[in-house]
């Protein structure tokens, strides 16, 4: 029965969720959470998050508090500011035994979580793994160089997997757990319209919309490592070849480990355009200087971002900001932006036998990211542009 945690038992009062820790992974979080209060509507809900991601959670409307986790805080330390609390259940989103002993040491009478070795003990209800879930097990060095090496005319084109194997699945089939409804939404975030118009006035967004049809965003970073970074030169081509049919500005986006990329990014695109009377594009490079809160309201202004796999890339699509997003080591089907099969977005790969090999840096040729042409990028940036004019407004409830 929709509100009840489980057969004969009543709905819990206080609900803890031990968010995972990761800023891509907690935008895909969001789909369960709002399951969650779908099917606990009166709940006191409340999310703990490292204290680096809880800006994200702030006006989410699945979530009544935010409860920090500080670097270096211990499993005690935590489960003992938790029992002051008295939660009644604990939904248990990461598989780390670290996560489990926290709402164990909290005292919490009921804790859920997917089953994993060393931590089983510390929850009342262990979950067993889903069958449609997909292992992004890295490949060896010796293995790629192997498949790599196959002739090409016997490669299909790339690796596809099911619907069900996207991560968003893998928080929901926990609201299931409890006796929710599992099917998918789209991940949300909220920005408010005054942060929204905070950000325009703090960055002077207005005058650089002006100077263009269009206002673009660029990630050229990934946390990660190199193996998920389109060429930040073909960044540039890219952004020339758009704004030469669309006169569009651009805001460069990153954070304090991709100033440098930023900074080769601003450069290029400041050169003088031999074919637009000589002109820089105009642009604005915001890597290192935002905090989170105002990275998201950034991107409500932009009428799309082109990106590579990474936790900005996610921030946008659930804050209803189109993305053409590059894939190379990692796979759509299984980490993609937004609804899961959704079209909103427009995700690009090269077909390589070696890919997704989930690796940080890749050991031979980087195709799977070369492969991804100047050209391509452009087109497909333009066709999305003209097919979908508007963007898709966020709602502010689940």
């Amino acid at each position: 029965m929709k509100g009840s945690g489980a057969p004969n038992q009543a709905p819990p009062d206080k609900v803890l969720v031990r968010g995972v820790n990761w800023l891509g992974d907690a935008v895909m979080t969001t789909p369960a959470l709002c399951r969650l209060r779908e099917h606990f509507p009166a709940a006191q809900i409340s999310l703990l998050s490292p204290s680096w991601l809880a800006p994200i959670w702030e006006h989410h409307p699945a979530i009544n508090s935010i409860l920090e986790s500080t670097p270096g805080e211990s499993p005690l330390r935590v489960g003992r500011r938790l029992r002051l609390q008295k939660f009644d259940l604990a939904l248990v989103l990461p598989n780390s035994p670290r996560s489990a002993i926290e709402t164990w040491l909290a005292g919490i009478p009921r804790r859920i979580g997917y089953a994993r070795r060393w931590r089983n003990w510390f929850l009342t209800e262990r979950i067993a793994p889903r069958g449609q879930a997909v292992s992004m097990r890295k490949r060896s060095a010796r293995e790629i160089r192997q498949l790599s090496a196959e002739d090409p005319l016997l490669v299909a084109q790339g690796v596809t997997f099911e619907p069900a194997a996207h991560q968003v699945y893998e928080y929901l089939t926990l609201i299931s757990a409890l006796g929710g409804d599992p099917s998918p939404v789209p991940p949300k975030l909220v920005i408010t319209p005054s942060e929204a118009k905070a950000a325009e006035a703090k960055f002077h967004l207005t005058a650089l919309a002006r100077a263009g049809h269009l206002l673009l965003g660029l990630n050229p970073g990934a946390e990660y490592g190199p193996a998920k970074r389109w060429p930040v030169e073909r960044f540039a081509a890219a952004a020339r070849a758009i704004h030469a049919r669309t006169n569009a500005a651009f805001l460069i986006f990153g954070g304090q480990s991709d100033i440098s990329l930023a900074a080769s990014l601003e450069a290029a695109l400041r050169e003088p355009n031999p074919g637009a009377a000589k002109q820089s594009i105009p642009s604005l490079n915001l890597c290192g200087q935002t905090t989170l809160r105002e990275l998201m309201a950034l991107l409500t202004h932009c009428d799309m971002l082109l990106t590579n796999d990474t936790g900005p890339m996610h921030v946008a699509a659930a804050l209803g900001t189109p993305v053409l997003a590059f894939f190379g080591s990692t796979a759509p089907g299984l980490t993609g932006p937004g609804l899961p099969g959704g079209a909103m977005h427009r995700l690009l790969q090269t077909p390589t036998p070696c890919a997704p090999c989930f690796r940080r840096v890749c050991p031979i040729d980087f195709r799977c990211m070369t492969g991804l042409s100047v050209e391509r990028v452009a087109d497909e940036t333009l066709r999305a542009l003209t097919s979908q004019k508007t963007k898709t407004p966020v709602s502010p409830k689940c």
